[in-house]
Formats: structure tokens, C-alpha cells, sequence
């Protein structure tokens, strides 16, 4: 793919300039993070590969949901961490174009995987009888695939239409990774048709899955509360609650980030938020997936006695 009329040759990321004292500790704690952040995703792809009680559609969903996380957060993390220590914060117009793009990409795969998961869990809730059935191994692969491709595809129109846009300058970017917003205000081109297209996809793959997923749990929370046994129902609920909360964070953060018409006045706000979304929730999504799952509990320790009998094996000789 080629840059037509590109004048500038890179852009410049401020990232946390205004916190240049700090910059070591920032550093130290996003790298825990990120660490944390890698090992909890890779983990639950590992469990979920390997471990036959991990073998529902639930679950094959989740490693999914893992894998968008594992490329999110390495597509942004590693470049930030550099920043913070080299203090330039430059990164080439191509560098930053393929970075909003895996970022978008992921982004709009996640959305949909939100999607997909809750309607596994409504028909798990809702239609029990017909679950198996209907949630069949080749059905998953099929919505999985197509969230996939969705998400590149769509993602795809909006980096060849940046990638004919004209940079000129100023190249400065006031935030950690590159995002859409920055790179049209720095378009000396027309950008009508990027803003027109990516407002129209933006909505359809984010404000239809949202609600999606709200009319899904409306009908879950009435099924639910007509189960007559109270055990009944907290058990119906714990099967889906991780999945509530992971929506509840993801869209919280996404539609503050995107949709609030302020966004530009409070700027400082929207930094530290682009930070929860980029980095902090996708550490949060195996912690709330695992903290109470017994499956995921089960499945590790059958791991760990798995990797231990050749230790115990050599301890023994």
C-alpha cells in the first residue's frame, strides 16, 4: 500500500510529557502491567487449548476475546514503554497508520465478540433444552471467523482512505498510540469521506452490538428472575455476571471516550481514559473471568500437576 503526497515522514507522540519526573515510575508500573496483562490472556488460551472441561462455547469465545486482547495491548504497550524512556516519542506515518489500524481492528473484533458471548449466554440461560444444538462447534467457528474478518476488513477501508490523505504538518499528536481523531485533525487533505465512513461503521459495529447485548440481558434478567429457587437464580447469574462486567467496563470507558461531545475540553480526562481502555481492561478481563470461575480454577491446577510430575519425577532420581 502506498502514501501518496506525504510531506512529513513521521509523527511525534507526547505521551506523558507533562509527567517527565515521574517517567520511570510510569515505566516500571505499565510494564507490570503489561507483563500481567500478557501472562493472564496467554494463560487463559493455554487452559482453554489444552484442558477437555474448556471445550464449550463459552469458553472458546473467551480465548478468543484473549487472543483480540493479546494483540490490543502488544500493538500499544511496547511503543509507549519505549517512549516513556527515550523521551522522543516519534513513530514513522506508516508505523502510526498500521498501529490505528491493529488497534481499530482489534477494537471492532472485540465489540462483536462481546456481542457473540452474550447471546451464548442467553441461549445457555433462556434455552437450555436447545443450547447444544444450537451453539454447535461449527456455528462457533463460523461467528468466530466472521468476527475476525469483520473487524480487519472494515478496518481495512478506513486505513486506505488515511493512506491517501495528504500529512503536511504539524505532525504532533498529544497521546500515547496513534487513533483516528489526531490523524484527521493533522489531514491537510478533505477528510469528509474518512469522517463519514468511519462514523457510519463506528456506529454500526459498536452502537448495534451494545444493543444487542442490552435487549440480551433484559431477556436473561426476566428468565432468570423466574427460576422459583433462589439458588437457581445465583447460579443462572454467576454463569453470565463475568461477562456483564467485562461489557460494563469496555462500553463505560469506549462510549466516554467517543461519544461524550466534550471530549475536547477535557482532554486530560480523555487521556487517562484512553489509558483504562488500552491498557488496564484488557488486564481486568482474565481477572474477572477467572477470580470465581471454578472451571478456569480447576483447569489450572490440572496444569500445574501437569508440569510438576516431571519436576517431582527429578527431584526423586
Amino acid at each position: 500500500m502506498h502514501l501518496d503526497n506525504i510531506n512529513i515522514t513521521e509523527f511525534t507522540l507526547t505521551g506523558f510529557k507533562n509527567l517527565y519526573n515521574f517517567r520511570i515510575l510510569f515505566f516500571i508500573f505499565f510494564l507490570i502491567v503489561y507483563i500481567f496483562t500478557l501472562s493472564g490472556n496467554l494463560l487463559i488460551i493455554l487452559l482453554v487449548a489444552t484442558n477437555a472441561r474448556l471445550r464449550s462455547p463459552m469458553y472458546f469465545f473467551l480465548s478468543n476475546l484473549s487472543i483480540s486482547e493479546v494483540v490490543f495491548t502488544t500493538n500499544i504497550v511496547p511503543n509507549m514503554l519505549d517512549n516513556l524512556l527515550s523521551e522522543d516519542g516519534s513513530i514513522s506515518v506508516p508505523g502510526c497508520l498500521t498501529q490505528y489500524y491493529f488497534f481499530s481492528s482489534t477494537a471492532t473484533t472485540e465489540c462483536l465478540l462481546l456481542a457473540i458471548m452474550s447471546y451464548d449466554r442467553y441461549l445457555a440461560i433462556c434455552r437450555p433444552l436447545h443450547y447444544s444444538s444450537l451453539m454447535n462447534f461449527r456455528l462457533c467457528c463460523q461467528t468466530a471467523t466472521w468476527t475476525w474478518l469483520g473487524g480487519l476488513t472494515i478496518s481495512m477501508v478506513t486505513l486506505i482512505l488515511l493512506c491517501k490523505s495528504h500529512f503536511c504538518g504539524p505532525n504532533i499528536i498529544d497521546n500515547f498510540f496513534c487513533d483516528l481523531s489526531p490523524l484527521i485533525e493533522l489531514s491537510c487533505s478533505d477528510t469528509f469521506l474518512i469522517e463519514l465512513e468511519s462514523f457510519v461503521f463506528a456506529s454500526i459495529l459498536t452502537l448495534f452490538p451494545f444493543v444487542f447485548i442490552v435487549t440480551t440481558y433484559i431477556l436473561i434478567l426476566y428468565n432468570i428472575h423466574k427460576i422459583p429457587s433462589t439458588t437457581g437464580r445465583k447460579k443462572a447469574f454467576s454463569t453470565c455476571s463475568s461477562h456483564l462486567a467485562v461489557v460494563a467496563t469496555y462500553y463505560g470507558t469506549l462510549i466516554t471516550m467517543y461519544v461524550v461531545p466534550s471530549r475536547k475540553q477535557l482532554f486530560g480526562i480523555s487521556k487517562a481514559l484512553s489509558l483504562l481502555y488500552t491498557v488496564v481492561t484488557p488486564l481486568l478481563n482474565p481477572i474477572v473471568y477467572s477470580l470465581r470461575n471454578k472451571e478456569i480454577h480447576a483447569a489450572l491446577k490440572t496444569l500445574l500437576k501437569h508440569f510438576a510430575k516431571p519436576l517431582n519425577k527429578h527431584a526423586n532420581n
